[in-house]
């Protein structure tokens, strides 16, 4: 498992040498650049600019876990569901070119008058159309466990069904939502395994999640991918992220001193 962090919303205010400098100096092996955020890696970028974003990382220890976008495909409109199918198209083209495995999307909820079923079945057949094209280029599509009805494992685990593509993986989120009556991750951890090929985590100092157990299951399931801390500003960032380290180091069993 490897550390890193999305910049929603520690980073959200760092250019892209602040943002390398950053995960750098807190041990943060890579970072998901969520759109709209200062590093500005966005659609509007040329082939040049593309390039030495890519370069950029590439001449620096500190990785792009992945690209966070705000498309989705839940809505009742089919014209706007073919305007995220589009931008989300572009979106991987984009991560493409800057050097990102995966891009992330999201459903956020189910319109008012649709079923449940058919919004699903929706949202899984637009990730694969987005995925069709996505494979061409190494880029994965990640859905992330989002959305209210959506953001539950059982419904996320249907919209995979339909979506059936090797290039659509989950976005495991740490939602509350995760948790059946006993406050366990269990089934619904177990409903989604299989596809989990991407992990967002948030406050892990705080007794709100069963966070051990979670790093146990991923690494029963040998998860070998990212982590990403998905956190509010702290007014001392550096301190706050070296800390949170260490705290995921002693979850997962690799705190050491002196780091090897």
């Amino acid at each position: 498992m490897r550390l890193g962090m999305v910049t929603y919303n520690m980073g959200k205010d760092m250019d892209l040498p602040t943002l390398i400098d950053f995960c750098q100096k807190t041990g943060l092996e890579g970072v998901e650049l969520r759109t709209t955020h200062k590093h500005g890696v966005e659609l509007e970028l040329t082939p040049q600019q593309r390039a030495e974003v890519r370069k950029r990382f590439e001449d620096s220890p500190v990785k792009i876990a992945g690209l966070g976008s705000t498309y989705e495909f839940h809505s009742a409109d089919s014209a706007v569901v073919k305007q995220n199918i589009d931008g989300a198209i572009q979106y991987a083209q984009l991560a493409a070119d800057v050097g990102a495995p995966g891009i992330k999307v999201r459903p956020n909820g189910v319109p008012e008058g649709v079923s449940l079923e058919k919004t699903l079945e929706q949202i899984g057949k637009a990730a694969r159309q987005v995925a069709v094209f996505s494979e061409g280029v190494g880029v994965k599509v990640r859905i992330e466990v989002h959305g209210k009805i959506t953001s539950e494992p059982k419904n996320m685990r249907t919209i995979l069904d339909h979506a059936n593509h090797p290039y659509v993986v989950a976005n495991w989120n740490s939602n509350g939502a995760d948790m059946d009556e006993s406050k366990s991750i269990g089934a619904n951890f177990e409903l989604l395994k299989k596809d989990i090929e991407h992990v967002h985590i948030n406050e892990i100092g705080v007794y709100q999640y069963p966070w051990q157990d979670l790093f146990n299951r991923l690494k029963a399931m040998d998860y070998k991918g990212w982590c990403l801390a998905e956190i509010a500003f702290n007014p001392e960032p550096e301190r706050f992220m070296k800390f949170y380290k260490t705290l995921f180091d002693m979850y997962t069993g690799n705190y050491a001193y002196p780091r090897p």
